[in-house]
């Protein structure tokens, strides 16, 4: 197995708009977003950090940053998944979110998950 695939993350992303938290006549439309973080490399990982970029449709970037997520740094076995939802709020009806998961191998290798870019939408605003 080459080097690349030992240390192998897939992110998958299912999002929804929360139309009960949402206020869009005060520019607040909230989303949530359940991620499954799956280790398909050869050693076992531990996630230690993330970092996100979240751009609203007016090219507003918050970055986000801290240890985990949801209060869990989940140590994953090749094979293994950890699931979990959260959420963002922004000001326009449309975004998108992006970011990296910093993981530790069990060898002591440091290295990126990607987390691929996702859009969050109020719906009937995209097509």
């Amino acid at each position: 197995m080459t080097e690349a695939k030992k240390y192998e993350i897939r992110i998958e992303v299912v999002t929804r708009y929360l139309v009960e938290q949402s206020d869009p006549e005060a520019d607040r439309y909230v989303f949530s977003y359940a991620i499954t973080i799956t280790n398909v490399g050869s050693v076992a990982a531990q996630l230690i950090s993330r970092h996100w970029l979240i751009t609203d449709a007016d090219e507003n970037v918050q970055e986000v940053r801290g240890l985990g997520v949801v209060g869990n740094q989940p140590l994953l076995q090749p094979g293994e998944k950890f699931e979990y939802a959260s959420g963002c709020a922004l000001e326009t009806p449309v975004g998108t979110m992006k970011g990296t998961y910093q993981m530790v191998a069990e060898d002591g290798t440091h290295f990126d998950a990607p987390i691929p870019e996702f859009v969050l939408s109020m719906p009937r605003v995209l097509h």
